[in-house]
């Protein structure tokens, strides 16, 4: 309780990770804080061998990749880190804020929240016995342990076409979806199309077969005829998204909109001395990328440096003229 840090950022995904460099930069004391046991946030955890191909200046890079240069970019600076710690309460106290966390207490002049969507777990696959099976998988952490296998994989969003493009490399691989078209990007599912990954649309997963907590053949079904037709599987990815949580986002007394913090161009929310950045905030015409919370970083660090001391500049030098 007794230091005080000028900036405490909230999330340690890429863009509280791009953030908490930014801030060692302009040579404040930074503190990250994440709930979860390891940094790097979704690419991280839930595809780190997923292809990432919408960052400027990296024509293709995995969610480990992505999260190990942000991870060397950050530990050029001595910075101060708490893993596994949710946030529960934020009080103004004395010129700062008192920052509750599930594991103790935190004082920061400002905080910076980058928690993305929250707390997030993967939607399962509701069939009977899905849970009791080993080689349903809801993420990937190493690619080359399912070489020459057969491969079915859920979803029609874009991590389920990134996914099938990345194992048609290695495995005899399926896509199963329920509709005819995909949601995944334009570029993604002309691959896919060109690609020799098997497509069966408009399937749904209908039964499962297996025993000693190994799925054999997957049951699907036609959307329309209801004609069932049957895959041998060794492994299944599901890919239907996940739930977030914003927990306790809703007492801190944050304006919302539709469970995201509104902020201005400042990245200032309604609260003064704290900052949103990522996909944890909204303001008029934002693009929820990634790439868009790598822009709102420097932005709401240089306006809390400023905000902590109105003598310093909110437009610092670039780190080409340093």
């Amino acid at each position: 309780m007794s230091e005080i840090y000028d900036i405490t950022i909230i999330g340690g995904g890429p863009v509280g990770l791009f953030a908490a460099f930014y801030a060692n930069l302009r040579e404040a004391k930074v503190k990250l804080i994440d709930s979860l046991e390891q940094l790097g946030g979704q690419p991280a955890i839930l595809y780190p061998e997923k292809t990432i191909l919408d960052l400027p200046g990296f024509p293709s890079i995995t969610g480990q990749g992505l999260t190990d240069n942000l991870l060397e970019q950050l530990h050029t600076f001595e910075t101060t880190i708490c893993l596994g710690e949710t946030l529960l309460e934020m009080e103004q106290l004395d010129g700062h804020y008192r920052l509750v966390t599930s594991k103790g207490d935190h004082l920061s002049k400002t905080v910076i929240i980058a928690m993305g969507g929250g707390a997030f777990k993967a939607r399962p696959l509701e069939l009977d016995g899905a849970d009791q099976y080993d080689n349903i998988h809801y993420h990937v952490q190493n690619m080359e342990q399912f070489r020459d296998q057969k491969i079915a994989i859920l979803g029609g969003g874009d991590s389920a076409v990134d996914w099938a493009l990345a194992f048609e490399k290695i495995a005899n691989t399926t896509l199963i979806h329920r509709r005819d078209n995909f949601r995944a990007l334009e570029h993604s599912v002309s691959d896919l199309k060109a690609s020799t990954v098997r497509i069966q649309t408009p399937y749904i997963p209908c039964s499962l077969i297996g025993q000693d907590k190994t799925v054999s053949h997957l049951e699907i079904a036609h959307t329309k005829t209801k004609e069932v037709e049957q895959l041998e599987v060794d492994h299944i990815f599901v890919n239907y998204g996940f739930k977030s949580s914003i927990g306790n986002l809703k007492t801190w007394g944050l304006d919302l909109e539709r469970q995201k913090i509104l902020v201005n161009s400042k990245l200032e929310t309604n609260l003064p001395g704290i900052y949103a950045i990522g996909d944890c905030c909204t303001y008029p015409g934002k693009a929820a990328m990634i790439a868009t919370g790598f822009g709102e970083a420097p932005t709401a660090v240089n306006n809390a440096v400023h905000f902590i001391d109105p003598k310093q500049k909110i437009q610092p030098k670039h780190s080409t003229s340093i």
